[in-house]
């Protein structure tokens, strides 16, 4: 990750929503992400709207789920599998994304900028055989506060946000 990127990351912390939810195709994300950038953020921008062009030419869909959060708390310390196809995670500040093999109980850690791709349980063939179960990493465990600013992309119709 680029130094440009991670200093509008920490501005879009400084002075972006706590959260940007959008469904649609790229060009609806890029409206509505421009729509709402602090000053000093268009390289978060440009990179999440690139990142979102990869995760859309890897998944197959024209539209897809773009979720961009400050996170300050334990959101998600359970291992878990996700009920979606594709699951495409990004962290920019704080601790990255924790993962291990089902059958394993060693914890891996990624870094701020690295992409984690995931199989949900809805990916064709998925099986639990060698699968890998990820979580947010526990921030109250943490002797100095923290936020993280997580991107995640989706299937479209993930988590509630299926057309009515």
């Amino acid at each position: 990750m680029g130094q440009d990127v991670t200093q509008a990351a920490a501005s879009w912390n400084a002075h972006g929503p706590d959260l940007f939810l959008c469904r649609g195709t790229i060009k609806i994300l890029e409206t509505g992400l421009r729509a709402v950038l602090p000053a000093g953020t268009q390289a978060l921008a440009e990179d999440a709207l690139k990142l979102a062009r990869r995760y859309q030419r890897l998944s197959g869909t024209a539209e897809l789920r773009f979720r961009l959060e400050k996170i300050r708390h334990d959101s998600c310390r359970r291992f878990h599998v996700d009920q979606v196809p594709l699951r495409f995670l990004c962290t920019y500040t704080g601790p990255g994304v924790q993962w291990k093999y089902a059958d394993s109980e060693t914890i891996h850690e990624t870094s701020a900028g690295w992409i984690t791709l995931l199989k949900g349980r809805l990916y064709p063939g998925w099986s639990t055989k060698g699968a890998v179960l990820h979580r947010s990493p526990p921030l109250s465990d943490l002797l100095v506060p923290v936020t993280r600013l997580l991107l995640t992309l989706d299937h479209p119709d993930a988590c509630g946000m299926g057309r009515q």
